[in-house]
């Protein structure tokens, strides 16, 4: 059995079997979503991020792997490799060990230390360490010789000190001891660059600041570094002063063996560890343990992240109905575009209501000349500038228009102009002007925002913190998984996705992505899942990966809509012959389909797990796992943050959720941040507990900072401004302990969601 698979197991706790099924269908080109979800015989039910994280540490181990035969060969072919230090680079565990084992050897540019080597100096220095009872100065004389650059006992003493510094900072145990207790022990601090206060003012809450560098949060952390690279912070790490420097100084003092006991020697040896350790040991490990610490909190940043992401991919979608989208401007107009059902652009506008033109009464005839024309449902807002102004506009039509029966929802446009200027957007929307296409992407978002954010960068979407500050190959990487598992747990209608949409599904490229449009574009609708295989350089590969997330709505064979692979569509058949019904007879049929037992229909390739996951799909064949739409209100004249006072009871939309906390969009077009000890009554340990990027919240305003643009927010709305409970709503809160999340005034819709599932509903009736 392979060590890593081995070590692998033993980090996710599961069978190292497991791993070696896992790794073994990766290697062969699986994907993640394709395993965990049709493969789970193979891998004996590892999930989708266990297998993530799996993906990750095989890459990891195999870089080290990599990395310790380098070192391996390059040490050996020095003639430097024992055995002793052979075993202890295998032992290493970490990147970090083999390289602190590697250190004494690795090639470097030439140090005093080799200096001082090459004037044959390493001998005054390892007789004085060896035995301190003999004089430096003495033995040090032995040593002048002006040929080689020794000029006098001090140079000679000065080249040993050299030597014996290097060779302290080069011993793996030390530096490894040193390391996490420096960890474990020191303090991080920042102070203000003197004369940057005006221009650093955002970052006055670390201008003098301290912290445990161990358990200092990631945002603060990337906020120090920012602020550092900023030009506006010193920071600086901090073992306990000049007492904790000694401290440290002692241990390496210990290694060695040194100690004044009044020998000759002594005090020099001990001003060899002070050098040491201040000069190389010290230095050394500041800069890697801050390194340590950006990347621990880049790693949590880039999670956070993804898990916004991931909620707001899989937000609910409107479904089929036609949208009014609008892009809010003021001089340059709010520019206007009518989708249909399909999310095909039927009618565009630009409006001017605002100033300086201030045509309110044309603008509104014009948008409910379009909704009727268009039989719009939903009017979806761009939450950029004038977004407010443009609320009100739309407030005002569905008042004067009762009889449209419209609603208005405020949609992220983050990303949008990204989209609006790429190629992707030239080739899909060709004949509309480039301003137009923003508010097209905004009403698109609303009926599918799945469908429409994969057509852009995920980084532009903006639901992270610091994400600029962040590694962007580990932050892409980590998006790019999030997407595609998303996309993939949701399904895609392979007759109407677009290129962007169909290359995140499992086993698709980019190319073959573009060509099933290409194809579909010149042959018209796809009749069935086989006949992707007409798709040029789609093969069998390409098809096993990719079958099972691709819906035929409508198509020859009702299971091509649903997410039972083609390569299981003979278990299903034994399913109908057992019940000796046809298949539109027990799509749906729950009652039926729970007493039938998995065992029965199982065989050499389709396990009870995958069976299971088939009655499971037949009996929900168009379930949307992105639950109920829902729209939140903004409050009528609260449009700046001048308009909040504290103990405002709002409507808002979560936009981010981070570690310390949530933010809300309340209107005011700043966002608001609801603590993590305002989430909840009860203890709350992560606020994705509580809440989740897309839900709609009340929220009470405790803390308006106009200047600073923050806004503190609490959802424990039984209390009063100054966090007390009020009297009447004490025995309300102890009789649910403040674990309720409220969902006052949302709106929700329980209907199958999107194009996909109404289709399918429709196409099975009948069958």
């Amino acid at each position: 059995m392979n060590s890593i698979h081995r070590q692998i197991a033993e980090e996710l706790g599961v069978r190292a079997q497991q791993v070696e099924a896992a790794v073994g269908l990766l290697d062969e080109g699986a994907t993640v979503p394709f395993i965990a979800r049709y493969r789970k015989e193979a891998t004996q039910g590892l999930d989708d991020a266990q297998l993530r994280t799996l993906e990750e540490r095989l890459g990891y181990l195999r870089e080290l792997e990599a990395r310790r035969a380098t070192i391996l060969e390059s040490i050996d072919g020095q003639g430097k490799l024992t055995d002793a230090l052979k075993a202890k680079l295998l032992a290493a565990a970490t990147k970090t060990q083999l390289e602190d084992l590697y250190l004494p050897y690795k090639p470097k540019r030439r140090t005093k230390a080799q200096i001082a080597r090459e004037a044959g100096l390493e001998p005054l220095a390892l007789q004085l360490l060896d035995d301190p009872g003999l004089v430096p100065e003495t033995l040090a004389e032995r040593f002048v010789d002006t040929d080689k650059g020794v000029e006098d006992v001090k140079a000679a003493l000065d080249g040993a000190r050299q030597i014996l510094m290097e060779h302290f900072s080069e011993d793996a145990e030390l530096l490894e001891e040193l390391r996490e207790s420096l960890w474990s022990q020191a303090r991080i601090r920042s102070r203000v660059i003197e004369g940057k206060e005006q221009e650093g003012a955002k970052f006055r809450d670390y201008f003098d600041y301290e912290e445990a560098l161990a358990r200092i949060p990631s945002h603060r952390a990337l906020a120090l570094f920012r602020g550092r690279n900023d030009g506006v912070l010193v920071v600086e790490l901090d073992p306990g002063g000049e007492e904790g420097h000694k401290r440290f100084e002692s241990r390496v003092a210990r290694r060695f063996a040194i100690a004044d006991k009044g020998r000759p020697a002594d005090g020099w040896l001990l001003e060899c560890v002070n050098w040491a350790w201040k000069v190389k040991l010290f230095s050394h490990l500041d800069l890697e343990l801050k390194m340590r610490l950006r990347g621990a909190a880049e790693e949590t940043a880039i999670g956070v992240f993804g898990d916004n992401l991931h909620d707001l991919l899989l937000a609910a979608p409107a479904g089929e109905r036609a949208i009014l989208g609008l892009d809010p401007g003021l001089r340059t107009g709010v520019k206007v575009a009518v989708v249909n059902r399909t999310g095909t652009v039927v009618d565009t506008a630009t409006i001017y209501p605002h100033a300086p033109k201030r045509q309110w009464a044309q603008s509104l005839q014009t948008l409910a000349a379009l909704a009727e024309k268009h039989r719009v449902a939903l009017v979806a807002i761009g939450n950029g500038t004038a977004s407010r102004e443009t609320d009100r506009l739309a407030a005002d039509l569905i008042r004067q228009h009762p009889e449209l029966q419209l609603r208005k929802v405020m949609v992220s446009e983050a990303g949008a102009s990204v989209y609006s200027a790429s190629e992707l957007a030239s080739r899909e929307l060709p004949g509309l002007d480039v301003s137009l296409r923003g508010a097209a992407s905004i009403a698109r978002r609303l009926q599918d925002p799945l469908a429409e954010l994969v057509k852009i960068d995920p980084r532009s979407i903006g639901v992270g913190q610091y994400q600029h500050d962040v590694n962007q190959v580990r932050l892409a990487r980590k998006l790019d998984a999030v997407v595609e598992d998303c996309v993939n747990a949701v399904g895609v209608d392979v007759n109407t996705a677009s290129p962007a949409l169909l290359s995140r599904v499992s086993g698709l490229s980019a190319t073959q992505a573009d060509n099933i449009v290409a194809f579909r574009d010149g042959h018209g609708k796809f009749p069935s899942r086989k006949a992707l295989m007409q798709v040029p350089r789609l093969g069998d590969k390409t098809f096993e990966q990719s079958a099972g997330f691709l819906r035929i709505i409508g198509g020859d064979n009702p299971l091509d809509a649903c997410a039972v692979h083609p390569e299981a569509y003979g278990v299903v058949e034994r399913i109908l012959e057992h019940l000796g019904k046809p298949l539109g007879a027990i799509i749906g049929n729950a009652g039926l389909l729970r007493t039938l037992d998995p065992k029965r229909f199982t065989d050499d390739t389709f396990g009870e797990p995958t069976v299971r996951d088939i009655i499971a799909e037949l009996t929900k064949p168009w379930r949307d796992p992105r639950g109920d739409f829902r729209t939140a209100s903004f409050t009528e004249g609260v449009e700046e943050i001048g308009d909040l006072e504290e103990g405002m009871v709002l409507e808002g939309t979560v936009t981010n959720v981070t570690n310390f906390g949530a933010f809300v969009d309340i209107g005011v077009h700043q966002d608001g941040l609801v603590h993590i000890s305002a989430l909840s009554h009860s203890f709350v340990k992560d606020p994705r507990d509580v809440v989740k990027t897309g839900d709609t919240v009340k929220v009470r305003v405790v803390e308006v900072d106009v200047p600073r643009k923050r806004i503190g927010l609490t959802m424990r709305l039984d209390e009063d401004v100054r966090g007390k409970p009020k009297p009447a709503a004490n025995d309300a809160r102890r009789a649910d302990g403040g674990r309720k999340r409220s969902k006052q005034g949302a709106r929700r819709e329980h209907k199958p969601q999107g194009a996909m599932a109404a289709a399918m509903a429709q196409a099975l009736k009948g069958k």
